[in-house]
């Protein structure tokens, strides 16, 4: 059985800054020249903006945990929507932590399936966005235009040989997470 959790994460495209200046850096840095909006995870490039009151014991019963590692993913839709501010753009996931099965034929009222990101253990970083030098595993062409990967099996494969390749690193060690996109709210 899939548990779905919400989180609402700030925007990375061209429209999203004002100057364009750090888009145009990051789509060099990272050579995902097909990109038309980054969709991830990473909590640097896609900013957790789900506010929480982190002394309401409430509160933490929202949070969503693996092991220790805070994923910035919540239970329920009613409690992201109710933390967020949601004037200003913004993109609203529903998302699976390590999925069983192919998720892309999972239809999910008002979300569009997007793809699946690599996540560290921090569920910090993502393997595929933001970290540069993984081209033994995988090649930056191979992600989509929201810098996911499409292919349930070639999420799989790439997150089992990231870790073969390199098992010293950190942001190897990964875990998948399906990401569905909400069409109208945060838009």
């Amino acid at each position: 059985m899939m548990t779905f959790l919400y989180t609402a994460r700030a925007r990375f495209d061209k429209e999203s800054e004002p100057d364009h200046s750090p888009w145009t850096k990051y789509i060099q840095w990272s050579r995902l020249y097909q990109l038309t909006e980054l969709v991830s995870m990473d909590t640097c490039l896609n900013e957790v903006l789900v506010e929480p009151d982190r002394d309401n014991d409430d509160d933490w019963k929202e949070f969503v945990f693996n092991g220790y590692a805070e994923t910035g993913c919540f239970k329920t839709l009613e409690y992201v929507l109710a933390k967020t501010d949601t004037n200003k753009r913004f993109n609203l996931l529903t998302v699976v932590i390590q999925p069983e099965s192919d998720c892309s034929l999972i239809q999910l009222d008002n979300y569009d399936f997007l793809g699946y990101d690599l996540m560290d253990d921090y569920y910090d970083t993502s393997a595929l966005s933001n970290c540069s030098g993984f081209d033994e595993t995988f090649l930056p062409s191979e992600l989509n235009n929201y810098g996911l990967i499409s292919d349930y099996e070639k999420a799989c494969s790439i997150s089992d040989r990231l870790y073969e390749n390199n098992p010293g690193e950190d942001h190897a060690d990964t875990n998948i997470v399906a990401i569905w996109r909400h069409r109208t709210i945060g838009w």
